[in-house]
């Protein structure tokens, strides 16, 4: 999100289905009751009057999570260009940790993406899937490809950004965004090699199948 703010044409939205989700959920999330005061909790309202709204620049981006479309008709995604991103489960688990303790495939949204992978391919889109680590290996070679196949021209400034907060993000910054705000560019990638908890194991061990099938699709970084 915050790479893709950089661009001139190009107007961000965090989240927009977060309240929704909360809502529709039950999910206990840090910061629940700030995120349900703060935004509009009716998922069909946003999509039909935000995400498929008007715009005040030429290009509308998105940020969503998979799991925020409980309850929705995902039809509207015909008529969005629909990019899946992807992060090793064993690396999603190690953090998601601190703020969720006990993570449930359902939290890493990994089976809602391989089922909109193929829902989308069976309707003839063809999804683009970034990979974080691939993208953190070759954030320039990743993100103009990835350009191309949305049909956007690549941009410079993609590749940085100041550091702190934006206007943009969500009123769940304080509880998720430490590390964003602390950047200011893609880092050098850098596999966590602290062993994953033993208890969350058995939930990796679900993710991984979902991963491995959206990971085959994954734009590659320049060898």
């Amino acid at each position: 999100m915050y790479s893709f703010a950089e661009r001139e044409d190009t107007r961000v939205v965090d989240e927009p289905l977060y309240a929704h989700y909360l809502r529709a959920s039950g999910a206990e999330h840090p910061g629940r009751d700030e995120v349900l005061a703060a935004m509009d909790s009716d998922g069909n309202r946003v999509v039909r009057e935000l995400v498929l709204g008007p715009c005040d620049r030429p290009v509308l981006f998105m940020k969503q999570m998979a799991h925020h479309l409980v309850e929705l008709d995902r039809s509207f995604l015909d008529r969005t260009v629909n990019v899946l991103l992807i992060r090793d489960p064993r690396e999603v688990l190690a953090s998601i940790v601190h703020q969720l303790p006990d993570p449930t495939l359902a939290d890493t949204g990994l089976a809602v993406q391989s089922e909109l992978l193929d829902e989308l391919e069976a309707q003839g889109q063809a999804p683009p899937v970034l990979d974080s680590r691939e993208l953190l290996l070759d954030p320039e070679g990743v993100l103009a490809k990835l350009c191309e196949r949305i049909g956007l021209d690549f941009d410079p400034a993609m590749l940085s950004w100041p550091a702190g907060p934006r206007s943009e993000d969500g009123v769940w910054a304080a509880h998720w965004y430490a590390g964003v705000h602390r950047s200011t560019r893609f880092a050098p990638y850098r596999p966590k090699t602290e062993p994953l908890l033993e208890r969350l194991e058995p939930v990796h061990a679900e993710c991984r199948p979902h991963y491995d099938h959206l990971y085959e699709r994954a734009i590659r970084a320049a060898s």
